[in-house]
């Protein structure tokens, strides 16, 4: 056994590092440093050396690295000069040099230099439909960011293309570097917006040598459900509001309340009644052992059985027993089908989508648990059926916290197996165990490590021979896994209902959240920071700022600061550092399928951006003139219809992962704002911008977001009337024939 736990152990080892250097091999060398005392140092994705342990390549994490992105020529760090580098394969195929002490550079090195701003071209490079790392090309007040303290909420505002996610992704690699022992135990959780945003950033961190951090959406973060759908506007506003917590709890006590009439139960010939009194007592033992639900139910159960036990005595005119007579007619009634009907009546396992399918479905319950909202609030919650949304599952995982797990052996048994053979199987098992941890023990003490470890330690250990799951995968199946760090991106549209969720997910509340308030879509979403922390972490978080837009050209930018000020008028937008030469432009609505078209003849990636009411009709019209367009369905269901939420017929487009990675790869990508927020496009065509302005209370942040995707080109098809914001744009560069 100790050579097998050896043996699993170098596995483990050398095929995470083989799957790391395989992930860092693109771009895997991209700068060099020039010192004046410590020589040439090589930065890197990771670090690297010889056979003897020289340095051949240094961690862009390290400290000693820190001066490829903060020296400046004002202060230079002890740096000459700094050295971009461009890779293809294994080839350098670009130079690029930033000058930071140039009276310290020999004249051979000043015969040596090359190259045009490494940012900027990093910048006017084509999207490819999945975001890169720009670990080359790091901004000092990135920088800042990404080395912050792990301990403690950091939050990153930043308007649109000011490096958010990237930088947070960033983040995520420097903190596993630097706090690896404490983070790889735990894990790193990263939540974002929607699955497509998730397939855009997924090989960000791989390639930066991190391959064990989950991602993930609200929607998938209670474990066996992925909900994708959306609910209308309002219907999400509530199932969001914090008042919700309070509705759930009421819905567990109201399986939990005691019926006004007795119960009367027929046992062979004797007939038992459970009466209020015994129920008050039974309840109320299990209320003060402060255990979930589930749990309480075995105290509950216990109680009641105690009472019928004695009742049943007195019938049969035993009176007085003792407790090995008690235990004994308390087994009996166990098994008792009247019984066990009964105490699953009074007291009934609950799942938590039981319990929210139960409260969904039916008026009076509903009447109880959310007496605290208005008959239209009420009406709203109701469905009968129909799939699980986004804005469920923070609701799923509130009731799960309250429900606790259930006992499956218990379950089995009763729907299965006989009381006797559960004891039996119980008793193999235990023998087995038994077994099990003698042998651990001679094991320890054979090896004169009894003071080291734990026989119980070593006997589970040897015991599990099933799959060896990763952090991140173990930490995806279990609903109470407690991270070591969570970064939560596009954090301005979570609801206080998924922020209760998240901070479960995070006790040690080390946390990075990163978003812009003034983008915020959702009815549910954050008016400001300190309304979303302060109830968690009040006084002790932190707020660092990203000014500079390194997206959106300013030509586009001149435009997308209208509608911001229409959003507020106190807000300003990120300043952008390149220009386009490119005008934004506007044309009829019924020019979109050419238009588009000619925009994916441009080369890049392009979408289509528009109001969720006119997705199918205009996808279908940009589909049949772009060859390979793909319109993104919002969810496996489309919006549900007035009267049906929840429910909905099937979408046009790929929906999930798969739809994910089809948005992604085609030319043309059509779809709701939702499902564009943290990407970013070399051409956008928005389509409608008023109608998107007026579809939800933040229709104006909403429209924000859509004009500010796009890295080269922006358009506007339209047959409303445009809004002053809007107004003046010219006609396309090449009108479609």
């Amino acid at each position: 056994m100790q050579n097998r736990s050896e043996r699993d152990t170098f596995a483990d080892m050398y095929a995470s590092r083989l799957a790391r250097l395989w992930a860092v091999e693109r771009g895997l060398v991209f700068g060099r440093l020039d010192h004046l005392d410590e020589g040439r140092l090589y930065i890197g994705k990771i670090g690297l050396t010889d056979d003897e342990q020289q340095r051949l390549l240094i961690d862009w994490r390290a400290p000693v690295a820190q001066p490829f992105y903060r020296a400046t020529p004002a202060a230079p760090m002890g740096v000459t000069r700094r050295r971009h580098l461009q890779t293809k394969g294994r080839t350098v195929v670009g130079v690029d040099d930033d000058l930071l002490d140039l009276d310290a550079l020999t004249d051979d090195d000043r015969a040596t230099l090359n190259g045009e701003a490494a940012l900027l071209a990093a910048l006017d490079e084509r999207r490819t439909g999945r975001m890169r790392d720009i670990v080359a090309t790091i901004q000092a007040e990135q920088d800042r960011v990404i080395r912050g303290d792990l301990n403690g909420v950091l939050v990153v505002q930043g308007g649109p293309g000011t490096g958010k996610t990237v930088v947070a992704l960033h983040r995520a690699a420097y903190l596993l570097y630097t706090h690896r022992e404490r983070l790889e135990r735990r894990g790193v959780l990263i939540l974002g917006p929607n699955l497509t945003f998730l397939r855009y950033i997924e090989q960000v961190l791989p390639s930066l040598g991190e391959t064990d951090v989950l991602l993930s959406t609200v929607g998938e973060l209670y474990p066996g459900v992925t909900a994708t759908a959306r609910e209308r506007p309002e219907v999400a506003a509530l199932k969001g509001d914090a008042r919700m917590a309070e509705v759930i709890a009421k819905a567990v006590r109201d399986r939990q309340r005691v019926p006004r009439k007795p119960v009367e139960l027929t046992i062979g010939r004797l007939v038992l009644t459970i009466d209020r009194a015994m129920l008050d007592a039974a309840r109320n033992k299990a209320t003060r052992s402060r255990r979930p639900h589930n749990q309480a139910r075995a105290v509950f159960v216990r109680s009641l059985l105690n009472a019928l036990a004695r009742q049943q005595a007195r019938r049969i005119g035993k009176g007085l027993i003792d407790d090995d007579e008690l235990a004994d007619l308390r087994e009996e009634l166990r098994t008792e089908p009247a019984v066990k009907s009964a105490l699953n009546r009074l007291w009934p396992y609950l799942t938590p989508q039981r319990l929210l399918l139960g409260l969904y479905g039916s008026a009076e319950r509903l009447g109880y648990a959310a007496s605290a909202l208005s008959a239209e609030e009420r009406a709203l919650l109701r469905r009968d059926g129909g799939e699980w949304t986004e804005s469920d599952v923070p609701l799923l995982d509130e009731a799960a916290e309250l429900l606790g797990e259930i006992d499956e052996q218990v379950l089995r048994a009763t729907a299965l197996q006989a009381e006797e053979e559960l004891a039996a199987a119980r008793q193999a098992e235990e023998r087995e165990r038994e077994a099990e941890l003698a042998y651990a023990r001679e094991v320890l003490e054979l090896t004169g490590l009894t003071d080291l470890m734990e026989a119980e330690r070593l006997a589970e250990r040897q015991r599990d021979d099933g799959p060896r799951l990763t952090t991140a995968e173990r930490a995806a199946a279990d609903r109470t896994w407690a991270y070591g760090h969570v970064i939560v991106d596009e954090a301005q549209e979570l609801s206080p209902m998924a922020w209760r969720a998240v901070m479960r997910r995070c006790p040690s509340r080390s946390m990075t959240i990163v978003g812009d308030i003034a983008q915020t879509g959702s009815a549910a979403g954050a008016r400001s920071w300190e309304e979303v922390l302060d109830p968690y972490v009040a006084g002790r978080w932190r707020q660092e700022r990203l000014t500079v837009n390194y997206r959106t050209p300013v030509e586009l930018m001149e435009v997308a600061a209208r509608v911001l000020a229409t959003v507020d008028p106190s807000l300003r937008a990120p300043t952008s550092v390149r220009h386009a030469g490119a005008r934004p432009w506007s044309a009829p609505l019924s020019a979109l399928g050419e238009l588009a078209k000619a925009e994916a003849g441009e080369g890049g990636k392009v979408a289509v951006v528009v109001p969720d009411a006119l997705l199918e009709p205009l996808g279908a019209e940009v589909a049949a003139a772009v060859s390979g367009a793909v319109v993104v369905a919002p969810g496996s269901r489309r919006t549900p219809s007035p009267g049906t939420p929840g429910t909905g017929s099937p979408s046009t487009g790929p929906s999930g992962r798969a739809g994910a990675a089809a948005a992604l790869d085609a030319p043309v990508a059509v779809m709701a704002v939702a499902d564009a927020k943290g990407l970013e496009f070399d051409s956008v065509i928005v389509a409608e911008p008023d109608l998107i302005a007026a579809q939800s209370p933040r229709g104006p942040s909403d429209l924000y977001v859509a004009l500010t995707r796009a890295t080269q080109r922006l358009g506007v098809v339209h047959e409303r009337p445009l809004s002053q914001a809007l107004s003046g744009l010219p006609g396309p560069p090449t009108a479609p024939e």
